[in-house]
């Protein structure tokens, strides 16, 4: 079965048709389901040609929205590339076996599923295998900035992803995020070009509940007042910073990650030691902490011309990583 290709589609070198994906994924085996989403489902495949493992979204086109999500992720990638976006490999715009209407995007297979699941292990045992340094973290909060700094400073037409949410940030074998779904993303025109604010999400909410941001609800652009009031994690990251940064923070980023089996025990110990943040264990990793929440703060700050560049942003949280590196090798020196 041929695959039908669109002007959104037609600058991908490759394309699969709808009998492509049906073997890959084993008949879209329930084995092979890996996540769902508000437009459809995500499955594992294998391609015949070249045993390539992917990922393949399979567009639940009875939903509403998602021909047009499908046609929007399409223009967005299409046009896009950075080594922390999620690559596409092609996309198909078919008719399955039934001769119903068939949309999918196929993209690289991320080895180490989502940030999600790194932070939302479902038993004690995934928690194990699971945990994130805070280096590790550190990095990924990196990856995804460079990813939004990107698409809104060096893209022809800046981009805005609208549904970032830690279920959209994969990490590969390497623990590198890659941020991916742009079924609800939007591109800001000249100012010249673009409708009256009022007009701009007169389509609806973008994004999932929880992450929604303000402008959604405003009608504003993503360039006026980001966040406000009990809508952003800004007043609940202001009010313990930066006496008690501490109190918010998982205990177990205060070890090294050398010292964590040795100290497991012990960590909850310290996570009550002193109430009142007079003495903790690890100062360097505290310093860290305070340095990463107060690039947070100006970052959301509430009016757009006193919230820091995403550009901006990207080199402070570097600078944050360089300086904490150099605090754990002196250490390892002097321990030597």
């Amino acid at each position: 079965m041929e695959t039908v290709t669109s002007s959104s589609t037609e600058n991908w070198q490759s394309s699969m048709s709808y009998s492509d994906l049906f073997q890959s994924t084993d008949v879209f085996s329930k084995n092979n389901l890996i996540g769902l989403g508000s437009f459809g489902s995500v499955y594992k495949g294998v391609l015949s040609r070249d045993n390539k493992i992917v990922t393949i979204k399979v567009l639940n086109l009875q939903q509403q929205g998602a021909s047009k999500s499908f046609l929007n992720e399409c223009n967005a990638l299409r046009s896009i590339r950075h080594h922390n976006l999620l690559k596409i490999i092609t996309a198909c715009s078919s008719i399955d076996h039934q001769a119903n209407d068939f949309k999918s995007l196929v993209f690289e297979f991320m080895a180490s599923g989502s940030l999600d699941n790194w932070l939302h292990t479902k038993n004690n045992e995934e928690c194990q295998n699971k945990r994130l340094s805070l280096i590790q973290r550190l990095n990924i909060a990196i990856d995804v900035a460079s990813a939004l700094d990107y698409l809104h400073h060096d893209c022809e037409t800046p981009i805005v992803n609208c549904d970032l949410k830690p279920s959209n940030f994969l990490l590969d074998e390497d623990m590198v995020a890659h941020v991916r779904d742009f079924g609800l993303a939007m591109f800001l025109f000249k100012e010249s070009d673009m409708t009256p604010k009022s007009q701009i999400f007169s389509v609806g909410l973008r994004g999932s509940i929880g992450y929604i941001p303000l402008e959604s609800f405003t009608g504003k652009r993503p360039t006026d007042d980001m966040f406000k009031d009990g809508l952003s994690i800004h007043q609940f990251e202001a009010m313990p910073f930066p006496n008690h940064v501490m109190d918010m923070v998982d205990p177990s980023l205060l070890f090294e990650d050398d010292d964590r089996e040795e100290n497991e025990n012990d960590i909850e110990e310290i996570a009550i030691i002193d109430n009142d943040n007079q003495v903790y264990a690890g100062s360097k990793e505290k310093d860290c902490l305070v340095s990463v929440m107060h690039i947070g703060l100006m970052w959301s700050r509430f009016l757009p011309e006193e919230q820091m560049l995403m550009n901006v942003v990207v080199n402070k949280m570097k600078g944050v990583r360089e300086s904490y590196l150099k605090c754990k090798k002196s250490k390892d020196i002097d321990m030597s």
